[in-house]
């Protein structure tokens, strides 16, 4: 009786032990997006804000996708309003952003979105006006997009190159910040591939 027993507790930790290993390969290859991937299908809401619509080069709309933004590369930021590097890190974005901007070569060719996730429109509000974002940021109450991109943590940077007809392929994927704002551009560049094109 008791060797009987062995045999079927071994048999259904056995089960159970597959089971695990079934589930993680199918449910569980839930990663960040690779260098050389394509992003996963996300619908992002269409900013209230006109200048960041204008930015972006969107239509009015309810949501829309990164590849529709009108950019060679899009800087996508994961971020949340309660991650204490997320907020410490705020000013050399910033300053990323300011750099670009004022670049008459990088000027629309590199684009900056920061993605709120678990954050309401009212959380990403209050992040933007406490350190003075000039890019859009993007709510994702329902962290439905934190999900499709593999759950990071923040924050976390994706590189996206956009291609005329409208594909794109991720050129960066990495959790957490970086050393300046110029140090990381030209990281941007070199592996954008836009620093070929002069």
């Amino acid at each position: 009786m008791s060797i009987r027993v062995k045999r079927i507790s071994m048999a259904s930790a056995t089960i159970a032990i597959a089971l695990a290993l079934l589930h993680s390969l199918v449910f569980g290859s839930n990663l960040p997006p690779a260098r050389g991937a394509v992003l996963p299908e996300i619908n992002l809401l269409v900013p209230e804000n006109a200048a960041h619509r204008d930015y972006l080069g969107l239509e009015d709309g309810t949501f829309f996708k990164i590849p529709q933004i009108k950019a060679r590369v899009v800087i996508i930021e994961i971020f949340s309003m309660y991650c204490p590097y997320c907020q410490r890190e705020a000013p050399e974005i910033n300053r990323l952003y300011s750099i670009i901007e004022k670049s008459p070569g990088l000027r629309g060719k590199i684009k900056l979105i920061g993605i709120g996730a678990g954050n309401s429109r009212f959380e990403v509000e209050v992040f933007r006006k406490k350190y003075g974002v000039a890019f859009p940021l993007i709510s994702d109450e329902d962290f439905s997009i934190h999900k499709c991109i593999g759950e990071v943590r923040t924050p976390y940077f994706l590189g996206v190159t956009i291609n005329d007809d409208g594909t794109h392929q991720v050129f960066y994927s990495k959790l957490g910040g970086f050393k300046g704002a110029e140090l990381f551009l030209e990281e941007m560049i070199q592996l954008s591939g836009l620093k070929g094109e002069g």
